[in-house]
């Protein structure tokens, strides 16, 4: 038995196949771009392709994200948070605090031992903080996207953007460059920028953290200079990411499929 969950976010198109025991099959991760309709059959292509199955096969295809009403064949479509929720809960079972920082939106959830969500807490008035904003930060800099995790090793200083707009922060990160700062302070300025909001959302749910594991999802939970500041600003030794973070939505929705088959 095969089931299906795939997670239409802005930036990214996610799609999990797993059998009954709720093993990965195969998982795939390709950019959203303009035309989801395309992406979406071309993610499901790749995972059935990797997975060596065929579509008839799939006793399940669940969708969430944004774009979730796009995926035409779908049995039923699920809230990221619901998805994001289950999905963590079966690759970090302990997690009871869920950070997700997505493509243009970031959210804390606060889940029960059994991995329910309790409360959550969303923005997404602004993309602050998220990946469109490191994608903002990366061309301001000039470097790759994925060289932003490490790029603060070594600073120093308490720099701290004043702005969390895009507009203004990349204004802002292009004046530092032009007065001789160095990338990797600017670098851990921003992470902590972006801790600082985290944690301010975090707390619109929990007031005490500390004997909460703390969890992240999305695929800024691949960059570790946030990851760190996040830890850091929270008082924390350490905030959990899975080894797969982009897939965590889709995994969860395709848990979902086969939990509502049985």
């Amino acid at each position: 038995m095969i089931f299906l969950g795939i997670d239409i976010g802005s930036l990214s198109c996610d799609a999990v196949l797993i059998d009954e025991n709720k093993n990965i099959l195969s998982s795939s991760v390709i950019p959203t771009g303009v035309k989801n309709i395309e992406s979406i059959a071309k993610v499901k292509k790749n995972v059935l392709d990797a997975a060596g199955v065929m579509e008839k096969d799939i006793l399940s295809i669940v969708s969430t994200g944004y774009g979730r009403n796009r995926v035409k064949e779908r049995d039923r479509a699920v809230t990221e948070i619901t998805c994001h929720a289950k999905g963590i809960k079966h690759m970090i079972p302990d997690t009871r605090i869920l950070i997700d920082i997505g493509g243009q939106d970031s959210k804390a959830m606060l889940l029960d031992p059994d991995g329910n969500v309790v409360d959550f807490a969303m923005n997404d008035k602004c993309a602050a903080g998220t990946g469109r904003f490191l994608e903002a930060m990366a061309r301001a800099l000039e470097v790759d996207i994925n060289q932003l995790g490490d790029l603060d090793k070594g600073a120093t200083s308490d720099l701290v953007l004043s702005s969390m707009c895009t507009v203004f922060a990349e204004s802002e990160v292009v004046s530092l460059i032009a007065s001789g700062t160095e990338q990797k302070e600017i670098a851990k300025g921003l992470n902590r920028a972006i801790a600082a909001r985290t944690n301010s959302l975090v707390k619109r749910i929990a007031k005490n953290t500390r004997d909460l594991a703390v969890s992240m999802s999305g695929g800024v939970a691949r960059n570790r200079g946030v990851v760190k500041a996040i830890a850091e600003s929270m008082n924390l030794e350490r905030v959990n990411t899975p080894k797969l973070p982009d897939i965590v939505g889709a995994l969860g929705a395709a848990i979902i499929g086969l939990e509502k088959r049985r």
